[in-house]
């Protein structure tokens, strides 16, 4: 009997076992990089749900013989767990394109054949083993080309049209976010993955689809895991090493604006390339309509608002009363990245314009806003990943 197979699959699972508890653990602990807890918590799912659930359901199934039923039941937990990887990753790329909206569609669809899989998996012969040898009298290490799983009719349908709607889902939020960021290279990674991470989904529906064939069967299943372990390992380094892009593509800056405490606009910038025209009118008529409040709370109120939330947009505010100023940022969601930024941005200004700002904290001197021109500089360094 060959062993390699075996245990290279057995040294791979808990390669990716390991690198799973690293990853969630790490992104738990530092959830506030991601943005939001709610990203944070899909991160840290995805990973725990592909590198533990359904790696470890799998390795049981395939490397292991211990009875028919027993390796029936974790194979059968094995592609629920799958499903349920998928459905979780989903999220994950739906969160990439719009903070905190998840739509009704194709989750609605990802819960019916999330139902309709359980309901036909709970049928006695939905899946039945083969094995090439004869059946052992005890638990043996096993090559997985010995052992072979069959679908029956209902349940390979299930699982092959509920892939590919994963598979379009995924690609088509790849590419449009490509399509709409400015940063190509930025959002570059999330595409290949998307690319990447279809492979071994093509490669199971392909398993599914010409099981009867011994060599093949083999050859997929096989190549179909690697493939998700090389697609798991480099999903884990970007998660890593590149927390930005999980709060940098659902988020937008759209305008900063520095207001004097008497109203008088000392400097404003705007991210025009990522403005979204249809909003602007609600944007700005919102932001000026609360301005009055915000600059008679600035000057006479305890308690201040430090965001104006709207139907498209939050504006967030900063009060600087021993500056004298207001920083307010437009941005689609309010969140803790941003509130830092905020807090690195204000603490430069007042540092290169102490002496600007302390000769207007008179209301009655007159204000000279072109000292502050050299601004638009200060911007880009604090918030150049919104650019």
């Amino acid at each position: 009997m060959n062993y390699t197979t075996p245990l290279s699959l057995i040294i791979g699972y808990f390669f990716i076992l390991s690198l799973s508890l690293i990853v969630s653990f790490h992104v738990i602990r530092n959830r506030k990089n991601y943005g939001t807890p709610f990203m944070g918590l899909l991160i840290a799912a995805t990973t725990f749900s592909l590198g533990f659930m359904h790696a470890t359901f799998y390795t049981l199934s395939v490397v292991f013989f211990i009875s028919e039923q027993i390796n029936i039941f974790f194979w059968k937990f094995s592609i629920l767990a799958w499903f349920v990887s998928l459905i979780v990753t989903s999220l994950l790329f739906s969160s990439f394109r719009e903070y905190k909206k998840i739509k009704s569609f194709p989750f609605l669809f990802y819960t019916l054949f999330l139902g309709l899989l359980i309901g036909a998996l709970l049928i006695p012969d939905s899946i039945m083993l083969s094995l090439s040898i004869s059946l052992p009298s005890s638990i043996i290490f096993i090559d997985p080309s010995l052992i072979n799983y069959f679908f029956n009719f209902i349940t390979g349908v299930i699982i092959i049209f509920f892939q590919i709607l994963v598979i379009s889902h995924f690609l088509y939020i790849a590419i449009i976010i490509n399509i709409q960021s400015k940063k190509k290279e930025e959002t570059l990674p999330i595409l290949i993955n998307a690319i990447i991470f279809s492979i071994p989904i093509l490669l199971n529906i392909l398993y599914i689809l010409f099981h009867q064939t011994p060599f093949r069967d083999f050859f997929i299943r096989d190549l179909s895991i690697i493939i998700l372990w090389i697609s798991y390992f480099g999903v884990s380094i970007m998660i890593i090493r590149r927390p930005e892009l999980f709060f940098v593509l659902p988020n937008r800056i759209y305008s900063i604006n520095i207001y004097h405490k008497s109203g008088i606009l000392l400097y404003s910038y705007d991210f025009e390339d990522q403005t979204d025209s249809n909003n602007d009118s609600t944007i700005w008529g919102n932001i000026l309509i609360g301005l009055n409040h915000i600059l008679s709370e600035f000057l006479d109120k305890k308690d201040k608002i430090n965001v104006i939330q709207t139907k498209e947009a939050d504006i967030a505010v900063k009060y600087e009363e021993e500056s004298g100023y207001a920083l307010i940022v437009i941005t689609n969601r309010k969140n803790s990245i941003v509130e830092d930024f905020m807090n690195k941005f204000s603490y430069e200004f007042n540092r290169k314009y102490k002496n600007e700002l302390s000769e207007i904290l008179d209301i009655n001197k007159i204000i000279n806003v072109s000292e502050f021109s050299g601004l638009k500089d200060l911007i880009e360094k604090n918030f150049h990943l919104y650019l």
